[in-house]
C-alpha cells in the first residue's frame, strides 16, 4: 500500500480498493482522535476521511462541512482546466462544469445533544474520477477524468486537500465559523438555510447512505 506525503497531525490509516473510509473513520474516531486520516486506494474515486475533535457545540461544529467543501474546491482549482467551474449545491454536493462529481459527509455520536461538545466528528469526501460502464442507452454521469482532469492521480489530491483542509481549520480558528461560510457562498449555486442543516446532513444529498455510491 502506497503511503502519502502528509504533514503533521495527520496518521493516515491506507485500505485496499474498495475499502469504505468514511465508515472506518467513524468505527475508530473515538481510539484513534484528532488527526487520523483514512482513504481508500483506488484510482476511479476520491474517498477519504478525517476525525476531528471540535471545541465547539454540535450546533457550531457541525458548519465545518463548509470548511471540508472549501478545501476540496480549492484543491481541485489547483489542477482543474481554468474555463471550467467548480460549484456547491447545497448542502454538501460538489458540481465541476455543471454535473455532480461527488461532495461532503460528516458523522456525529449518536445521542450528542445541539448544546453538547461532541467527542469527536469525522469528516469526509467522495468525488467520482473515472467512469465505470454504464448501462446501453444511459447517459454516463460527470466524472473528473472524462471532464478535463486528464493527469488526476488520488494520492496526490488526498495529500493537497489535506493541506487546504488545514488551512481551512486554522482560518475557522483564528476567523470563526462564518469565514467559511462566506467563502462557500462564493462557488454556491442555492443559498445556505443553516437551520435545517442537521436533518440534511444526516441523509448525504449526493451519495447512498449505506453503500456510499455517487449519484448520476
Amino acid at each position: 500500500m502506497p503511503r502519502l506525503d502528509l504533514p503533521p497531525p495527520y496518521g493516515q490509516m491506507a485500505l485496499h480498493a474498495g475499502g469504505d473510509a468514511f465508515g472506518h473513520a467513524c468505527a475508530v474516531a473515538l481510539a484513534e482522535g484528532a488527526g487520523t486520516l483514512a482513504w481508500s486506494d483506488r484510482a476511479d474515486r476520491v474517498d477519504v476521511a478525517v476525525v476531528l475533535e471540535p471545541a465547539e457545540t454540535l450546533e457550531v461544529a457541525r458548519q465545518v462541512i463548509f470548511s471540508v467543501l472549501n478545501a476540496t474546491a480549492d484543491a481541485l482549482a489547483v489542477i482543474a482546466p481554468p474555463e471550467k467551474p467548480i460549484a456547491f449545491r447545497w448542502p454538501d454536493a460538489i458540481l465541476f462544469d455543471g454535473g455532480l462529481v461527488g461532495g461532503a459527509r460528516l458523522a456525529w455520536p449518536a445521542g450528542c445533544g445541539e448544546a453538547e461538545v461532541p467527542d469527536w466528528l469525522v469528516v469526509g469526501i467522495g468525488l467520482r474520477v473515472a467512469l465505470g460502464d454504464a448501462p446501453p442507452g444511459v447517459a454516463p454521469p460527470a466524472a473528473l477524468i472524462e471532464d478535463g482532469f486528464e493527469d488526476f492521480e488520488v494520492p496526490a489530491f488526498i495529500e493537497s486537500f489535506a493541506r487546504h483542509l488545514m488551512a481551512a481549520l486554522d482560518d475557522w480558528s483564528a476567523r470563526g465559523p462564518a469565514s467559511q461560510l462566506s467563502q462557500w457562498r462564493q462557488r454556491s449555486v442555492d443559498a445556505p438555510m443553516l437551520e435545517a442543516l442537521p436533518g440534511l446532513l444526516a441523509v448525504p444529498s449526493w451519495c447512498d447512505k449505506v453503500s456510499g455510491a455517487i449519484r448520476a
